[in-house]
């Protein structure tokens, strides 16, 4: 098994009213891939964190394989929603993949 976490930063020019619905977006979009993306097994997107924060979103994917995240990186479904509802908001990207 195979954890993808990822930490973005939204843009700074976002009002608060923006990033609370990009946030929704980016959460519904990407928990929305499990049964969609094989090798997919859990997906969980935190948008509430606490003051002392300096993430705004926190994606934490669990896959079956080194194989399956190399497949998830180009599913178009995947691609779809990194290309709507993430990368057109985000500023900083933090990835850490790991085997557990």
């Amino acid at each position: 098994m195979v954890k993808h976490v990822i930490l973005w930063q939204l843009k700074e020019e976002l009002s608060p009213e923006e990033k609370s619905q990009v946030k929704a977006d980016i959460k519904e979009g990407l928990e929305s891939l499990v049964g969609k993306v094989p090798g997919l097994k859990e997906v969980h997107v935190y948008i509430d964190g606490l003051a002392t924060s300096n993430a705004d979103v926190m994606l934490d994917t669990t896959l079956e394989s080194k194989a399956a995240l190399a497949a998830y990186a180009v599913h178009p479904a995947h691609v779809a929603v990194a290309d709507t509802k993430v990368r057109p908001y985000t500023r900083t990207r933090t990835c850490m993949d790991f085997e557990i």
